[in-house]
């Protein structure tokens, strides 16, 4: 029973109906040609592969945010967290994680807090690598105070064929690191805006798992970590 609790991965709700949609697509073309009918399996395949709903294992200690997003570590830099959100005009750390269409696209609380802010801006749908994808995509921003009281914000990123954000959070709820708390389809970025105290634990290019890859730590005593390529 672990086993295949172990290779079916549970799917998102959100993802039924496309995966039905695609199975019946498929039906359809086998009746029209064989080939095409192959085809179809391999895509009905590739969207229950992209709705997967895996469950994951947080680390449990005061002040670390953990990733809200599977996928690449894009960039590290410092940037005005969303206007929207009426946080401080001054630069904070943001660590932004890109999901291509082959990752989990369930998003989860970064850090153990409070929920303060909510704020959906529509834009463009610009390749989520771009730096610019930042200010100029669709977006829903959140801003929290974790329970060490420090505001952090993260962002859900529309990418150039995302055209679709959940989120399912609401003001002043009280959630907890590693939670779900939405879905982007089909392939997008996320934002994480940390606090001063907060120091990064992940390089440029390092693979994220959501909520299990400690990205920042509020107690760390030491400098933000460096990569090698290797």
């Amino acid at each position: 029973m672990d086993t295949i609790r172990t290779v079916l991965v549970p799917i998102h709700g959100e993802g039924w109906r496309f995966i039905a949609f695609f199975a019946v697509a498929t039906m359809l073309l086998f009746l029209v040609w064989t080939p095409l009918g192959w085809i179809g399996v391999v895509l009905t395949t590739w969207c229950a592969y992209f709705f997967r709903n895996p469950d994951r294992v947080t680390p449990q200690r005061d002040g670390l945010v953990v990733s809200p997003a599977d996928g690449i570590v894009q960039m590290i830099t410092d940037a005005v967290p969303p206007p929207e959100l009426d946080m401080s005009d001054a630069p904070m750390t943001r660590i932004s994680v890109f999901m291509n269409v082959f990752n989990v696209h369930v998003n989860r609380i970064p850090a153990n807090g409070v929920i303060t802010a909510l704020a959906y801006h529509p834009g463009k749908f610009l390749n989520a690598t771009l730096d610019k994808a930042s200010e100029d995509n669709e977006r829903q921003a959140v801003r929290m105070t974790t329970d060490q009281g420090k505001d952090i914000a993260f962002v859900q990123i529309a990418g150039l064929v995302a055209r679709r954000i959940m989120c399912d959070l609401s003001t002043d709820q009280q959630v907890s690191v590693g939670t779900r708390f939405g879905l982007i389809r089909f392939g997008s970025r996320v934002d994480v805006y940390l606090d001063d105290s907060m120091t990064p634990m992940v390089v440029v290019g390092q693979t994220a798992v959501a909520g299990e890859t400690v990205i920042a730590d509020d107690k760390a005593d030491e400098p933000a970590r460096e990569g090698q390529l290797n």
